[in-house]
């Protein structure tokens, strides 16, 4: 039974023997470094990057879906890619459109101690 499962996929239109299986998963790179991106703070984040990311990921994704057959590993890693590009431009609109008042705050802390000192 798995070996006729594994049969099946190895002899699919999208499947290993094809580049419609591989560029799809070593795109899966992108969205890990996204991933290793939310590490960073939100100043070193690109909007025109992640715009495309988010952008390229939705596109994508849904054209796998409509292509004949069904490329489930191109959609998944673009859904992915989709995800990871609007939790980043989040992250940066957050940071500098919503929290302008934190920022205030502490420069005029950190002015006014070194006024004292």
């Amino acid at each position: 039974m798995a070996s006729s499962k594994l049969q099946a996929l190895w002899n699919h239109p999208a499947g290993p023997k094809t580049i419609h299986f591989w560029a799809p998963t070593f795109k899966w790179g992108i969205s890990i470094a996204n991933v290793a991106d939310f590490a960073k703070p939100p100043e070193m984040i690109s909007y025109p990057q992640q715009i495309v990311v988010a952008c390229s990921g939705m596109i994508w994704a849904r054209w796998g879906m409509v292509i004949t057959p069904i490329n489930w590993n191109l959609s998944s890693v673009n859904a992915a890619m989709a995800v990871t590009g609007v939790c980043q431009l989040t992250r940066k609109i957050r940071n500098d459109y919503f929290s302008d008042g934190d920022k205030d705050d502490a420069a005029a802390a950190a002015a006014a101690a070194s006024m004292k000192g």
